[in-house]
């Protein structure tokens, strides 16, 4: 069974190892989703949303909201946020009957980055 959480921020990058307009500063309004698999427990829950929504706000808001993410992140693409952020996560939401499955990092209303559990078993580019 999959739970999904989404969450909302705003910030501002730039992409300097890119060439065309996003190489200059500007921001977005983000949209994330965090995605864990599992089974039900004992009271019927993968994991908890409040407690879910907690570990994201502390881990990943709290960083990102309002913020220049160039100083989070070298080259913050969609794709480089989305490891970040799965690196703030996944051993906060591992539990014995669930795990993280997937982040997926909207940049604007049509384009987003999906990083699955299976890339990161792949081994991580970033590590």
């Amino acid at each position: 069974m999959l739970i999904r959480k989404e969450f909302v921020f705003d910030a501002a990058h730039n992409l300097t190892e890119y060439h065309g307009k996003c190489e200059r500063l500007h921001g977005h309004t983000y949209r994330i989703a965090v995605v864990v698999k599992g089974t039900p427990d004992r009271e019927s829950i993968v994991i908890d949303f409040c407690e879910l929504s907690s570990i994201v706000k502390e881990r990943v808001l709290n960083v990102l909201d309002h913020s220049y993410i160039n100083e989070i992140l070298q080259q913050p693409t969609a794709e480089n946020i989305a490891v970040w952020i799965w690196k703030q996560v996944e051993q906060a939401v591992l539990r014995e009957n669930c795990k993280l499955e997937s982040i997926e990092v909207w940049e604007t209303a049509s384009s987003c980055a999906v990083l699955c559990s299976e890339d990161m078993r792949k081994g991580d580019p970033h590590a």
